[in-house]
């Protein structure tokens, strides 16, 4: 057990911190609970859950408790207006191998850049994750965590082992309970698997985190950032390039090869930002490393009179990769902090789509439209407007076990942005815009990405990704398609999340408007 001389710091409103710990990386959610704790260990984790559950609210509309790391949420589940406490868990942060468990163990507060800067170059080891450097682990994981080395080697929860989480029983005690993907307890393997893509924040607090098996990350990897400029770029040439980025992904599925290693991302900028951007990495550890990324850029390019040029603007959350139109190469980890962003201070709005299929002509036209000069938007301004797409798959599709992350031939990955500065007031202009260009993109199902029957080889799209979450998915107004959130986020894995929920957290004591519900 840790013990510390000095209790737990306790940020209340007359505390000069307490404007920077009750927010988040997207500004449009800014808390006002009675009271922000900081945590720094297991115990202590569970010894201040238990008081805040015994708690009597000052106020009656301000009543849940939830928990931060990175501050990454992207609705306002952590920091809603209704927040009554927030657990700052981010100094919990430590890795390191523990033999009793055979594991690397990871704390709940510690972050993708220290999984990167800490785990690696100590273990020769890396999580399979994200590239924002900031994103906190206790969401990313539990959401199924990916990024760069995803397609060659899985998502994240494909190495969970265990997990600690501090639970509220029904008396209101708190005990932390360790859960193992072999546990010989039913109740807690199950609650290992609802951590495998069952999101954060539903059922308790998470403090620790085990991987075995973790894989080693190339030595070396190639880079590359290239962009068309929206002057002069054609309808003719968007579908090239659409097409020609859709059947690589859909061509190019086993991880054992290069091509089948090689992730992209293409920045699908609105035209106020004068580019469209592509960044890709390939592993140059394997011999075929170079000419893979050489025969991607070329399909990429066919079909297409725009020619290629350097970035020169920024992608989203990403920086500019003005230096890399001609392909460089590099250690690993130096490309991962080349890539490492989390973008400007500012709001946000996100969602999110699973492609089991190349785009259609319908969802291309219906970018075009809302993207270039020739649609309803061609007025609007906005450079921080984009549809990402990530090359996905791969690996991904050929799960070592099961897992609660369901989507798993998907063969590309969209996350819709548009970004804005506090108090702006064209702020219902932008969600306009995202609205309705996430609605025409799918408003062959409904306005959203529908889940396809089981087994259904012609469904194009498989759902949405817990970790962009979207309050949308469950407002009759943008989604018509008769499935909501939880079929959406979980497909066929939510009944089991339910009985999970149930078990573990019976006074729903974390919760939030997408939450899992008992």
């Amino acid at each position: 057990m840790t013990s510390f001389p000095q209790p737990s710091t306790i940020v209340r409103p007359d505390d000069k911190r307490y404007p920077s710990l009750s927010r988040g990386f997207n500004q449009r959610w800014i808390a006002q609970p009675e009271y922000v704790r900081m945590v720094r260990s297991s115990e202590e984790a569970r010894d201040a859950l238990e008081e805040a559950v015994r708690e009597t609210p000052r106020n009656p509309d301000r009543t849940r408790i939830t928990v931060r790391s990175g501050g990454h949420c992207y609705e306002n589940f952590v920091c809603g207006d209704d927040v009554r406490v927030i657990f700052d868990v981010t100094q919990m942060c430590g890795m390191y191998f523990d033999s009793h468990m055979d594991a690397y163990c990871v704390e709940a507060g510690a972050s993708n850049w220290h999984a990167y800067s800490h785990l690696y170059p100590m273990s020769g080891r890396a999580l399979p994750g994200g590239s924002c450097y900031s994103v906190g682990l206790g969401g990313h994981i539990t959401g199924g965590g990916y990024g760069l080395m995803s397609r060659q080697f899985g998502l994240t929860v494909d190495y969970l082992y265990a997990v600690e989480v501090a639970v509220v029983r029904q008396d209101r005690t708190v005990e932390l309970v360790v859960a193992r993907r072999d546990d010989w307890n039913h109740d807690r393997q199950e609650l290992w698997w609802a951590h495998t893509g069952g999101g954060g924040g539903n059922f308790g607090l998470i403090t620790k985190f085990w991987f075995r098996d973790l894989p080693q990350p190339p030595s070396r990897v190639r880079l590359a950032g290239i962009a068309w400029d929206w002057e002069g770029f054609t309808k003719s040439d968007f579908t090239a390039l659409l097409d020609s980025f859709g059947a690589y992904f859909r061509d190019h599925q086993d991880p054992h090869t290069a091509p089948g290693k090689l992730f992209a991302l293409l920045a699908l900028n609105h035209h106020s930002n004068g580019q469209i951007g592509l960044t890709a990495q390939v592993d140059i550890d394997d011999e075929d490393g170079v000419a893979t990324m050489d025969a991607f850029l070329a399909q990429i390019n066919s079909g297409m009179t725009a020619e290629p040029t350097a970035m020169r603007t920024f992608m989203g959350e990403r920086p500019s990769l003005g230096h890399l139109k001609i392909p460089r190469d590099m250690p690993w980890l130096t490309a991962t902090q080349v890539l490492d962003s989390s973008g400007e201070d500012r709001c946000g709005k996100y969602k999110s789509a699973y492609m089991r299929k190349p785009f259609d002509t319908k969802q291309i036209d219906a970018m075009w439209s809302h993207l270039s000069k020739d649609g309803p938007y061609r007025d609007y301004s906005n450079p921080q407007s984009l549809i990402q797409i990530d090359s996905y798959g791969s690996a991904i599709n050929r799960p070592p076990r099961d897992t609660a992350a369901r989507q798993r031939d998907s063969i590309m990955k969209m996350q819709y942005q548009v970004y804005w500065t506090k108090n702006d007031p064209r702020e219902s202009k932008y969600l306009d815009w995202i609205r309705k260009t996430y609605q025409a993109t799918f408003a062959a199902t409904g306005g959203v990405p529908k889940v396809g029957a089981p087994h259904t080889k012609d469904a194009l799209t498989d759902g949405c990704y817990i970790n962009y979450p979207d309050v949308d998915l469950d407002d009759e107004t943008w989604n018509k398609s008769g499935q909501k959130s939880p079929t959406l986020y979980y497909k066929d894995a939510y009944s089991i999340l339910q009985k999970v929920k149930r078990r573990w957290d019976p006074l729903n004591v974390f919760r939030n408007s997408q939450s899992i519900r008992p």
